[in-house]
């Protein structure tokens, strides 16, 4: 090596000191074209912390999004259930309907076996309707079973109806009450069994599927097709048919109309008032007079009307009531309540009349009046 190159490596690795510009690069050597270097920064916080917020606010986006599709899914969820239950509402609250009319037909005075049939056969029809409404519903997937068995219940009371119309339509020119009667009973039974099928089979485990998917305020619509069960008896169903019969033939047969009022109680003490003694009742919110009616007769009656009044200044109180259906010998009462203010420490003598059925002869036992004293209750 010459000492022209031993003057070059000491030069580049021992003589550069840190506040020494390098000498010029000898001839021959291939000039820089870089510019001027400029002073180096040293390096920062600040890009890391950008990348790191960045990262967060991704983070933060993709879980409000999550959040977002979820909320929205939900709210999908809880809609269909809402969407369901509406349209089921009107559809159980018509059937509902339609069962009472079924009562007032079969409860109607005078109604001969045409006219029963007319009328029946359009509930049938009605009912019928209900059915393929609720068939044509799309009901949320948890709750598919159960809406299987509302529209059993529905067709349940469709069969119910068919059954009466057409026992009542092969027993027209029979003789038979009382076999007649448990027929109509036979089929009176898918009416009232129609309606535990609706409860424990539809709205039970409707309520509980909803309770179990956390959907809040959202209720399973009712529907009662029997209000009583009485109606639907074999001797309540015969009593039906021999009124019908005996009004679409034109006979009369033998015995008496009659109906008697029985007793009168006030609740919730349950005292029995009488009409030769006076009876003091305490006066509260649950105050209500028990009216006990009697079908002293040998008919069936309907539609057994039920009045009871307090004498008060400047008007009386009058509280009006019907009882449906009353079978021969049998006792049903009535209850009336809500009588706002009575008046307090003066002897007041409550009047209950029960109004003559259609045929009675003897009214003598339909009327009575209670003396009784209100007073308020103690401390």
């Amino acid at each position: 090596m010459s000492t022209h190159d031993e003057d070059i490596l000491d030069f580049d690795f021992f003589d550069e000191g840190a506040t020494t510009e390098a000498p010029a690069r000898e001839e021959g050597r291939r000039p820089s074209t870089r510019g001027p270097r400029g002073p180096v920064r040293p390096g920062g916080w600040t890009p890391l912390l950008r990348l790191i917020g960045l990262i967060a606010f991704a983070i933060l986006l993709v879980v409000l999004v999550v959040v977002w599709a979820q909320g929205c899914a939900g709210d999908r969820k809880r809609d269909a259930y809402v969407d369901y239950m509406g349209d089921l509402r009107p559809i159980a609250q018509n059937s509902a309907s339609i069962g009472q009319k079924l009562a007032e037909l079969l409860t109607t005075p005078g109604l001969k076996q045409d006219e029963l049939e007319s009328q029946l056969t359009g509930l049938i029809e009605q009912q019928s309707n209900d059915v393929s409404r609720a068939d044509d519903l799309d009901p949320p997937g948890p709750v598919t079973p159960e809406s299987g068995y509302a529209i059993d219940a529905l067709t349940l009371r469709v069969n119910g109806m068919q059954g009466l119309l057409n026992v009542f339509k092969s027993t027209k020119d029979s003789k038979d009450a009382t076999a007649a009667g448990q027929l109509l009973a036979d089929q009176g039974l898918r009416l009232t069994a129609s309606d535990v099928v609706w409860d424990d089979f539809f709205r039970k485990p409707a309520t509980a599927v909803l309770e179990d998917e956390g959907i809040d305020g959202v209720s399973v619509p009712d529907s009662n097709f029997v209000e009583n069960e009485q109606l639907y008896t074999a001797s309540s169903m015969a009593a039906i048919w021999q009124r019908v019969h005996g009004a679409s033939t034109g006979g009369t047969p033998a015995g008496a109309h009659g109906s008697s009022l029985a007793y009168v109680r006030a609740q919730p003490s349950g005292q029995t008032l009488s009409t030769d003694t006076e009876t003091t009742i305490q006066v509260s919110t649950d105050l209500g007079f028990e009216v006990g009616v009697t079908n002293s007769g040998d008919f069936q009656e309907v539609s057994v009307k039920v009045t009871l009044t307090i004498p008060k200044q400047p008007s009386p109180i009058v509280k009006n009531a019907t009882i449906d259906l009353i079978d021969p010998g049998t006792t049903k009462s009535v209850t009336f309540r809500d009588f706002g203010e009575v008046p307090i420490g003066e002897p007041v003598k409550i009047q209950v009349a029960v109004l003559p059925v259609q045929g009675e002869t003897n009214k003598a036992n339909n009327s009575a009046e209670f003396p009784v004293i209100f007073s308020l209750a103690g401390p």
